[in-house]
C-alpha cells in the first residue's frame, strides 16, 4: 500500500477524532436551560358565608356564638347560603388568619355584619352541624310562617284565649312569661224548697303556663316592649291543658294572671276542680243539672 495514501487517511482518523471530542464538550460545557417557572394561580374570590360552629339541634335559640363568617369560592356560593354580600379576593388561608389575628373586629370589617346581627331572634327549624352553612330553610325568626311549632316543646299545643287590658294584668304580661288562666262563670246553688240561686264562681284552670304570643307578637319580638296590650294570647298547653282551657272558654270569661319570676318553678298544668256532682231537677217539663260541692 502506499505510504503516502496511509498517511493521509491516519490524518484524517486523527482529525475526526479531535473534531468528535471538540464537539462533546463544547456541548456538554453549555448551561442548562434556566427552567420556565409557572405562573401563581390568580386568587379566587371569595364570599363570606354564614356557617355553625357546633352541632345545632332543632329549637336552639341561635346566638353570636353559635355561627361564624367563613370564607367560601364566590363561584359555589348557594342562593340558600346566608351571607354578608361582600367578595374579598383575598386567599382563603390568608383571610382565616386576618380574621383569627384581629377577631370580631376583622369579621365586622370583612361585611360590615357581625354573625349575632345576621341571627337575631332565629330558631333552628332543622339540625344544623358544625362547619355546615346557615341557611333559610333551616331557621326561623319571630314573626315567620312556622316560628310557633318550631317554638313549642315537645308533647305542647298552642291554643288562643281571648283577653283585654282588664283580664291581660293591663297588658304588663309580655311574650314568654307564666300565667294562671282562671275561669269565672255562673252556680246554681241548691237551697231548701225554692230557695236555689246563683253565684259567680271564679276557679284557677291551669297554672304556669307560658305565654307563647300576644295577638302576633312574639317572644323574639319587641325586646324593649314595656307592655302589649292584645286581644289574644296564645298560650303553650299539653293536651289536657287545652281541653280543660277550650270547656272553661265556653263556660265564660278567662283572666290570665301574672306569675311571679321566682315563682316559674312551680306546678304546671291543669288544676283539679274540688270534687262535685252533677244533680239533675226537673221542673215544669224542664231538666237542668247542677253542680253541688261536697
Amino acid at each position: 500500500m502506499n505510504p503516502l495514501r496511509v498517511m493521509i487517511v491516519l490524518v484524517a482518523a486523527v482529525a475526526a477524532i479531535g473534531l468528535a471530542v471538540v464537539m462533546q464538550k463544547a456541548m456538554g460545557g453549555k448551561p442548562a436551560p434556566a427552567p420556565v417557572a409557572e405562573a401563581a394561580p390568580a386568587a379566587k374570590p371569595m364570599t363570606q358565608v354564614l356557617v355553625a360552629k357546633r352541632d345545632l339541634a332543632v329549637g336552639d335559640r341561635l346566638t353570636g356564638g353559635d355561627v361564624t363568617w367563613q370564607p367560601w369560592p364566590s363561584d359555589t356560593i348557594n342562593a340558600a347560603f346566608i351571607t354578608n354580600g361582600a367578595a374579598d379576593p383575598v386567599p382563603t388561608k390568608a383571610v382565616a388568619k386576618a380574621a383569627k389575628a384581629v377577631g370580631d373586629a376583622a369579621e365586622t370589617a370583612l361585611g360590615g355584619v357581625t354573625p349575632e346581627k345576621a341571627v337575631e331572634g332565629a330558631i333552628v327549624r332543622d339540625p344544623i352541624l358544625a362547619g355546615e352553612p346557615i341557611t333559610a330553610r333551616k331557621i326561623v325568626r319571630g314573626g315567620e310562617g312556622g316560628y310557633l311549632s318550631v317554638v313549642l316543646g315537645p308533647g305542647k299545643r298552642a291554643m288562643a284565649v281571648p283577653v283585654t287590658s282588664e283580664t291581660a294584668v293591663g297588658g304588663f304580661i309580655l311574650p314568654g312569661d307564666r300565667v294562671d288562666v282562671i275561669q269565672t262563670h255562673e252556680q246554681t246553688t241548691v237551697g231548701e224548697g225554692d230557695g236555689g240561686g246563683k253565684q259567680v264562681v271564679a276557679e284557677t284552670v291551669i297554672q304556669n303556663v307560658r305565654v307563647l304570643a300576644l295577638d302576633q307578637t312574639t317572644a323574639a319580638e319587641k325586646k324593649d316592649a314595656k307592655t302589649i296590650v292584645a286581644s289574644t294570647a296564645t298560650l303553650e298547653v299539653g293536651p289536657v291543658e287545652a281541653e280543660a282551657l277550650s270547656r272553661a272558654k265556653a263556660s265564660g270569661p278567662v283572666t290570665l294572671t301574672l306569675r311571679a319570676y321566682t315563682d316559674l318553678g312551680g306546678p304546671s298544668g291543669a288544676v283539679s276542680s274540688p270534687d262535685s256532682s252533677v244533680v239533675r231537677i226537673n221542673r215544669g217539663g224542664q231538666t237542668s243539672s247542677i253542680s253541688v260541692r261536697q
